[in-house]
């Protein structure tokens, strides 16, 4: 039996939740004031500065505050700024602190926690990594101003700012944001946002837990997004652990957990039969699948091993993996930008929809690839992770690669791809992930896209073709312009084969009907989410 099959088996049963034996909330006050959510995975590390990965971040959005954020339309508003002043040249920023900000441990934020926080945030962040090479100056002139001065005008600071993409310019203490460097993870989590994380009931493949932070000051605005007023309708919020998607759809079948943040297609008609049970897409800007490589160690450092899997590659196969067979949910992809807005381009994309194996084996033949092993990490607790997965296993054995399918946690991914060691060595060959599309709209949002070498995302490419359209990019004057530049660095990021995108989908969420104030985005919103 397939696992499409046995997962269906299993719900028609009636598979009983495993949830430690944890009992249908009681009726009564206290339940509705406690939201219980299933995440896309567990959380494993909770450091949203070092770790990139999406449930990180959006485990951080709750409890750490940005400075801007963005709104459903993708602008920047702000959010713990009350304002800002740019010089006449656009050299010079000044920022102003909105009053009433405070951390978690009552402590105001003051500029210089601010100023700590960007510093930390920069190396780690494509946008970051241009403002420190453009930073002239960044000092708290007082308790609520900082003042930021440039070697050159980036007009996109509040981009920078308030942008939803991993990693986000989160404001965490002085004390903690220059202890820990940006490749150390921190041990204390001190927030500014909404919500407070309760250590002391964080089990790690359990649960996470965040109780409402009655220090924290919303704005008056409503809110979007990340911006607005964050304003907490519930007083906890439980995520509960359930990588089993058959357990998590009986979960919240039975009222045991109330949204579920990413149920798999298969299981969709299931719930939509429960009367109980809303079921929409998460998100209209979908995702981007994506097989990442290694570009630092073989057999992936050679561009010629990279060009032959991307030819042998079907999208099709991925996305059917993934959601099925409804073309409604998914489509092949030319290039590396979310379709459907302005930057898409599928120029010099051909490579990308060849899925031509006899000529993929062909180039591997050619490339002088020796028959290393290939240590594909596959996190098994993320279903979108685990299709990719299967597919890929499959793909490179037929391609004619030795395979070692290395099937692990999300967490340990996270861990590990950060490691430059070569792969028998604790390091990797490649790994699975996807980007949302909300992250992939432009260059400067778009960490996967980026090719800078060492600053780069995991898997480290350099290729400067990529780089030298960033900038240009930033410089252009109209939409011609700039997708005149996005054609040129799609062009180069096939050739290159940055990393190689396996389909754009769409995924749903689920939440009981008791639950309202849901919202479609790129990220689970739990502030003006309520029970009744």
């Amino acid at each position: 039996m397939d696992r499409r099959s046995f997962i269906k088996a299993g719900v028609a049963a009636g598979v009983v939740a495993g949830s430690g034996g944890m009992a249908a909330p009681a009726l009564s006050q206290a339940a509705n004031r406690t939201l219980r959510f299933v995440p896309q995975a567990n959380l494993a590390n909770f450091d949203p500065i070092w770790g990139t990965q999406y449930v990180v971040r959006n485990a951080a959005v709750l409890v750490w505050d940005t400075l801007y954020g963005f709104d459903d339309k993708l602008e920047a508003q702000r959010q713990m700024v009350e304002g800002e002043q740019v010089s006449q040249d656009g050299l010079t920023w000044t920022f102003r602190l909105r009053e009433g900000l405070r951390f978690h441990d009552n402590e105001p934020v003051r500029a210089r926690d601010v100023v700590a926080s960007i510093n930390r945030w920069m190396p780690r962040d494509p946008m970051g990594q241009l403002l420190r090479a453009l930073g002239d100056e960044l000092v708290a002139v007082d308790d609520r101003t900082f003042r930021w001065r440039l070697k050159a005008p980036f007009p996109k600071m509040k981009m920078a700012l308030g942008k939803n993409a991993t990693p986000m310019c989160f404001i965490m203490p002085e004390r903690i944001a220059s202890r820990f460097d940006s490749f150390t993870q921190v041990n204390e989590y001190v927030g500014s946002g909404p919500m407070r994380f309760v250590r002391n009931e964080w089990v790690p493949g359990a649960r996470a837990v965040f109780q409402r932070f009655d220090g924290y000051v919303p704005r008056n605005e409503p809110a979007s997004w990340l911006a607005g007023g964050k304003r907490m309708m519930v007083d906890r919020v439980e995520w509960v652990i359930m990588p089993d998607p058959a357990t998590a759809s009986a979960a919240l079948q039975n009222g045991e957990v109330d949204w579920w943040e990413n149920p798999i297609t298969d299981l969709v008609p299931v719930l939509r039969r429960n009367r109980n049970i809303a079921v929409d897409i998460a998100d209209p800007l979908g995702n981007i699948g994506s097989f990442r490589m290694n570009h630092l160690q073989p057999p992936f450092n050679n561009p010629r091993v990279r060009r032959a899997v991307m030819t042998a590659l079907s999208q099709r196969d991925y996305m059917t993996a993934l959601v099925g067979n409804d073309e409604n949910l998914w489509k092949t992809l030319g290039g590396f930008f979310t379709p459907g807005t302005p930057l898409y381009t599928e120029e010099g994309g051909e490579m990308m929809k060849a899925a031509n194996m006899e000529r993929g084996r062909q180039m591997l033949r050619e490339s002088g690839y020796a028959g290393e092993p290939v240590v594909c990490l596959v996190a098994q607790d993320q279903p979108i992770t685990k299709a990719q997965g299967d597919v890929t296993a499959d793909l490179l054995r037929r391609l004619g690669m030795n395979v070692d399918y290395v099937a692990t946690d999300w967490g340990t991914v996270g861990q590990r791809r950060a490691l430059k060691n070569p792969p028998n060595q604790g390091g990797w060959s490649m790994f699975h992930t996807w980007h949302a599309g909300a992250d992939a709209i432009n260059p400067v949002l778009y960490n996967a896209v980026r090719a800078n070498g060492d600053g780069a995302w995991f898997g480290w490419p350099d290729v400067p073709a990529v780089e030298a359209e960033v900038p240009n990019w930033l410089a252009a004057s109209n939409l011609a312009e700039e997708r005149a530049a996005i054609g040129r660095l799609n062009r180069a990021a096939v050739d290159n084969v940055v990393y190689a995108p396996t389909g754009f989908f769409l995924g749903y969420q689920a939440w009981r009907r008791n639950v309202s104030g849901i919202v479609k985005g790129p990220i689970p919103f739990a502030w003006g989410v309520s029970k009744s």
